[in-house]
């Protein structure tokens, strides 16, 4: 029997998403009307995902087309009820003209049916009306029988979530369940790796997180005997890498205008720190209106960047941060079409610009394992504030600092958490060490702090003991970040 590409994709382990696929599962198994949404960003596993909970259970599964207009969209939905049911005639005119004739043919069917949507958002084409055809289906016919489970899906996760989870029309309350798939942690990583036969040591497997994040269908593409190295120079320095045009389908996949989000997040890779909306709209020559807030808000929920804000500080004082490690390794190194070719990762171990970028690229790895490095830490159970600080010099010329992690705990200690992914034991010098007492004077001077600011050093490899080492009161280890949540 010929192997398929969709058998190849389910052949892959489920790692992790436990809690997800209860959800489905209690979902199929309720005996109620249920309105499911599953959401996250592209190649994270949604549809693998719904696969796996459902198996072959589907009576109606549908894949919105990523391109074409609404009757592209009609004529694609026509061929799956064909495949389904078998009925024949010419496409529907409209949406609710397709939907109707989908609760016909689901009407015909005994038992419990799974209906799945898959990227939904890409069916929601200009004038289409889709959202009120959606709708009527499960307001006027759907919510009202005790044999259909509606699973809708999209890798466009803003859209989902004005769309659907915050809509305040038609389908407003309605929705009985919420998935949202994010990124494999380091751990579900090693697992992942582990079910897959591939031996890597835990730098190893950082390694590749620096550059690919926690996505699955990118490890799922790294080959049994290759070092990260050999993985990433093939897969993203190739003309035929398997993530060498990933960038683009990405932002395409999830923005229908996606222009100004790479702009945007350009101009954060350039400011590892963060950057305030004015510094943002002058950047990227936006105008500050709705649109460019929407832009922010997009990016947010995709899990692309972040925002935080100071203690104290307004709303507009925030900062926003990239945080997807593929966007920024993208950024980074293959923007540039002259860095691009077979063996250029390889060749650039070494380099400057390699180490600048796995320093920052471990620093956003760490924001992506708070959880674990309270646990390292024994707060997992205290209650905590995470946020970071960008300080500017002091009135008598005191030094500024930036601090890209802060746990504000409520047992009235602040730990300021500094990363290095150093490939030795790392070792506090005369110069770091006052680096480290300046920031917690100009932590304290800023904030007031009555609490007791200790220093934590999460790194790779380890801390050496050394004579400045007493400025760190507490110390996480790349195996920490390793542990569940």
């Amino acid at each position: 029997m010929k192997t398929t590409k969709a058998m190849v994709k389910l052949a892959e382990p489920l790692v992790g998403r436990d809690e997800e696929l209860r959800t489905l599962e209690e979902a199929l198994r309720s005996g109620r009307p249920e309105f499911v949404a599953v959401y996250g960003r592209r190649r994270v596993g949604k549809t693998f995902l719904v696969r796996k909970a459902f198996g072959d259970r589907f009576a109606f599964q549908h894949a919105g087309l990523s391109e074409g207009g609404m009757k592209d969209q009609l004529e694609a939905f026509a061929d799956s009820m064909r495949r389904a049911f078998g009925t024949q005639g010419p496409p529907p005119a409209t949406w609710i003209a397709a939907f109707g004739s989908l609760a016909d043919a689901l009407s015909r069917r005994r038992g419990r049916k799974v209906v799945f949507l898959d990227e939904l958002p890409w069916m929601d084409t200009p004038n289409a009306r889709f959202m009120p055809a959606l709708e009527h289906f499960w307001n006027g016919w759907a919510s009202g029988r005790d044999d259909i489970v509606l699973v809708v899906c999209g890798s466009a996760a803003s859209w989902i979530v004005r769309k659907i989870v915050d809509n305040y029309g038609g389908l407003h309350d309605r929705l009985t369940h919420l998935v949202r798939l994010v990124p494999f942690t380091l751990g579900e990583c090693r697992r992942f790796a582990a079910a897959k036969g591939l031996r890597l040591s835990d730098r190893q497997l950082a390694d590749l997180y620096l550059a690919f994040g926690g996505i699955p269908f990118y490890w799922s593409l790294i080959r049994r005997g290759e070092s990260p190295a050999q993985a990433v120079d093939r897969l993203c320095f190739g003309e035929t890498g398997g993530l060498h045009r990933e960038f683009g389908r990405l932002y395409a996949s999830l923005f229908r205008r996606p222009e100004p989000y790479v702009a945007t997040v350009e101009a954060m890779a350039r400011r590892s720190a963060g950057m305030t909306r004015e510094e943002l709209l002058a950047a990227v020559g936006q105008e500050d209106n709705g649109a460019f807030s929407r832009i922010l808000e997009d990016l947010e929920s995709c899990g692309f960047v972040r925002r935080y804000r100071f203690p104290g500080k307004k709303e507009r004082d925030s900062l926003w941060q990239l945080l997807d490690p593929f966007t920024l390794f993208h950024i980074r190194f293959l923007a540039d079409d002259s860095r691009v070719g077979r063996g250029n990762w390889l060749a650039g171990a070494s380099s400057h610009a390699r180490a600048t970028w796995s320093g920052l690229a471990f620093e956003r790895l760490c924001l992506q394992h708070v959880p674990q490095i309270k646990r390292a830490l024994g707060i997992a159970g205290v209650s905590t504030a995470v946020h970071a600080a960008r300080i500017p010099p002091g009135p008598d010329g005191e030094p500024g600092a930036q601090i890209d992690l802060v746990l504000d705990r409520a047992d009235g200690i602040a730990n300021l958490c500094e990363m290095k992914y150093a490939s030795d034991l790392f070792a506090v010098s005369s110069k770091y060490r006052s680096e480290l007492l300046a920031k917690v004077s100009a932590y304290q001077r800023a904030f007031g702090v009555r609490k007791t600011v200790h220093v934590t050093l999460v790194t790779a490899a380890g801390l050496r003991p050394n004579e400045n080492a007493d400025v760190v009161q507490s110390e996480v280890r790349l195996a920490d970040l390793f542990a569940d949540a």
